[in-house]
């Protein structure tokens, strides 16, 4: 009796083993960022997790899908402006999977589809703009590219949250074109100040000459506090005309008047 116990234990051992290996080829463990797309018999079954998610050995398989945001690094592409300026872009994007079930099954790598359609939306959106909108309007330029890749990855259960352009890359003849521009415009505006400032000097000289031609008397009163002005640097001599008014009045005093 001992022996045949014993043979029917030996014979259950295989038996034992095999489904403790299949119990632990059944389990798998979920974190809370992760979500499992099941598949069952080749069909979508549904998502599962996060946590503990046991599996059908050999009917039930699963793919993990991470839902943290994805920053992704878009290689340098080159762009041809608007106004045919060859310059070289690169880009960050960032993105997270929304619908996992869409992330595995209607495309078939989300990673690297989102990265192409990252480069192509990239040379498009800037290829219609000129060289000065690019360098000025960064942040414009940041929402339409993330809103067109929004917009054609959420088939894929994929939501772009931000795009940020890194560099645009100009060659040297075109960054010494700039900083020809930068001076020129530089100078006209020093040349626009200076001709504003000449314009209300002038205003404000020509309105000083006709409140002195109405009162000969401050003419005169000016005439001498500019000469005493000057009487007081002793370094040199300078001689003044007289003005003919002046000097009338002055001849008008000394005359001897008619007898009477």
């Amino acid at each position: 009796m001992n022996i045949f116990n014993l043979g029917i234990g030996s014979a259950l051992l295989p038996l034992v083993a095999l489904l403790l290996v299949l119990f632990a080829m059944s389990i798998r463990i979920l974190r809370e960022y992760e979500r499992a797309v099941v598949f069952q018999l080749g069909r979508f079954w549904r998502v599962k997790g996060p946590g503990l998610v046991i599996l059908i050995p050999g009917i039930q398989k699963m793919v993990r899908v991470d839902l943290r945001i994805v920053t992704m690094d878009v290689e340098p592409q080159d762009v041809i402006s608007r106004d045919n300026v060859s310059v070289k872009v690169n880009a960050v994007v960032f993105f997270r999977v929304m619908d996992p079930q869409k992330a595995i099954i209607q495309v078939e790598n989300y990673l690297f589809a989102t990265s192409q359609l990252a480069q192509t939306t990239l040379r498009v959106v800037l290829g219609k703009h000129e060289l000065d909108e690019m360098l000025a309007e960064r942040e414009r330029l940041n929402i339409d590219v993330q809103r067109i890749l929004d917009a054609q990855t959420d088939g894929w259960g994929i939501k772009v949250t931000n795009v940020e352009i890194k560099h645009i890359d100009l060659n040297e003849s075109m960054i010494r074109a700039i900083a020809r521009q930068a001076e020129a415009e530089r100078e006209r505006r020093a040349k626009v100040i200076h001709a504003e400032g000449e314009k209300q000097a002038a205003a404000a000289l020509l309105e000083a000459a006709q409140m002195l031609a109405q009162q000969p008397e401050a003419m005169q009163l000016r005439y001498l506090q500019t000469m005493t002005q000057v009487a007081g640097d002793r370094a040199s001599t300078i001689v003044f005309p007289l003005p003919l008014d002046l000097l009338g009045a002055l001849l008008n005093r000394t005359r001897p008047g008619p007898a009477e």
